[in-house]
């Protein structure tokens, strides 16, 4: 989806600097590691980003 914009559209760059699925495979792939250990891993980060943001950052809120 323009992951990031949480449109559905997985396979889908609307803007240069959308994230899609292609993405996340390049990134697995240039790791030597599988897109699911990729996903794994940006879901543990985005969690450690939640947690050192706190509340005030605004984070998961849409500024399209």
């Amino acid at each position: 989806m323009c992951m990031n914009c949480g449109c559905g559209e997985v396979d889908t760059r609307h803007k240069e600097t959308d994230i899609v699925q292609q993405d996340i495979q390049r990134a697995a792939e240039g790791q030597g590691m599988s897109p699911e250990e990729t996903i794994r891993n940006l879901e543990a980060s985005m969690q450690q980003m939640r947690s050192q943001a706190g509340s005030t950052s605004g984070m998961g809120a849409s500024s399209r």
